[in-house]
């Protein structure tokens, strides 16, 4: 459990000014299978959980972004490139880009891929995509280095990198941030502690709603709604900073009165946004 309470978040929101025409799509790629007694404390060693590899369309006038990437075509590659312990049972769904071409997706309009991290049922996809990974120093570090980012570095050698820091000061109890289009609309923030550059999304809508895509903050949604934690071993494995990891879950749980906290591998996380069905030919994106 989160070693105090988290308080909810009751100070005034951030001003947003979400263009109109902005949404937000889900593009799901898959699930891989783990037992839920090592997915959060208090799982049951015999329920097997279903964990989301999902990608998230953000369109915006100025340029559209996906949040992580979802199993990309080489997936079963990229498995066979993780130690045997980590090997889950795994199951394919059309890839992102997959998604959007069957949706008629101009992908002039894609900026890049903004990674909560590097891990890779995060970065899977980016070898099916045409587009820079949007990157900060620390992860692009870790990246290159880590023994987890073996799948990050063979999906990036023809993958161009933005890097991007985070200048903008603290973002709904978050250290650091960056507002990527200068409305409110789309602002990374700093979490650090499951990789040393993990970063939280968040999103505005213009119908008042807002998203915080957590990465692996907390693998469930049970993370959010009783406060538990990874396993101790699985926070020994996982996080390079368990004690910055129990903060970015207490700062996510008390956000969860006024944003919808999305961890990445919750699958039912996903359901109130739409998936993607059809683009017209004025770029507008059906669901």
């Amino acid at each position: 459990m989160p070693s105090r309470p988290a308080s909810p978040w009751t100070a005034p929101m951030p001003p947003a000014r979400p263009p109109g025409d902005m949404g937000l799509w889900q593009l799901p790629t898959g699930t891989y299978s783990t037992r839920a007694a090592l997915a959060v404390t208090g799982g049951s060693p015999f329920e097997q959980r279903a964990f989301a590899a999902t990608a998230v369309l953000v369109r915006h006038p100025l340029g559209d972004l996906l949040v992580d990437a979802g199993f990309g075509a080489a997936v079963d590659e990229h498995v066979a490139m993780l130690a045997r312990m980590e090997r889950p049972p795994y199951h394919r769904a059309g890839t992102a880009r997959a998604q959007l071409e069957a949706a008629g997706y101009d992908f002039r309009r894609l900026l890049g891929v903004v990674v909560t991290h590097v891990h890779w049922d995060h970065v899977s996809g980016l070898d099916s995509l045409d587009a820079p990974v949007w990157m900060n120093s620390a992860e692009a570090g870790y990246g290159a280095e880590d023994k987890h980012g073996a799948v990050y570095r063979a999906v990036s050698e023809t993958t161009a990198t933005r890097s991007y820091e985070m200048a903008d000061g603290p973002y709904l109890g978050f250290p650091a941030s960056w507002d990527v289009h200068g409305d409110g609309s789309v602002v990374i923030a700093h979490a650090g502690g499951h990789t040393p550059g993990s970063v939280v999304v968040f999103v505005a809508l213009p119908s008042g709603e807002r998203y915080g895509f957590i990465g692996d903050l907390t693998w469930q949604l049970d993370g959010i709604t009783r406060g538990a934690e990874r396993p101790w071993f699985m926070r020994r494995v996982a996080d390079v900073d368990p004690e910055l990891v129990r903060t970015g879950l207490e700062r996510s749980i008390a956000l969860r009165d006024v944003v919808h906290i999305v961890p990445a591998h919750d699958v039912s996380a996903y359901d109130p946004i739409p998936r993607l069905e059809q683009v017209d030919p004025s770029g507008t994106v059906d669901a």
